[in-house]
């Protein structure tokens, strides 16, 4: 799933870590999301789009292609 996490960290003068601190999960998993390569829980998506103070989906963004692609 695309996301806008890093340029949102960037923006926000968050490092991974400390934007893994804040949202309590390990800085691996930050690495994973800004690159795509996991996609959060909903209980983490929705501590992200409260840190920054907008909706889930300002933050990760959601194309019907990518499912037909995993079902392939």
């Amino acid at each position: 799933m695309k996301n806008n996490l890093e340029a949102l960290r960037s923006k926000h003068g968050l490092t991974q870590q400390e934007l893994a601190d804040r949202v309590e999960v390990s800085r691996q998993t930050i690495i994973s999301l800004e690159g795509g390569r996991y996609n959060p829980s909903i209980l983490l998506a929705y501590r992200l789009a409260r840190l920054f103070q907008i909706t889930i989906e300002e933050i990760f963004i959601y194309s019907p292609e990518e499912n037909e692609n995993e079902k392939q």
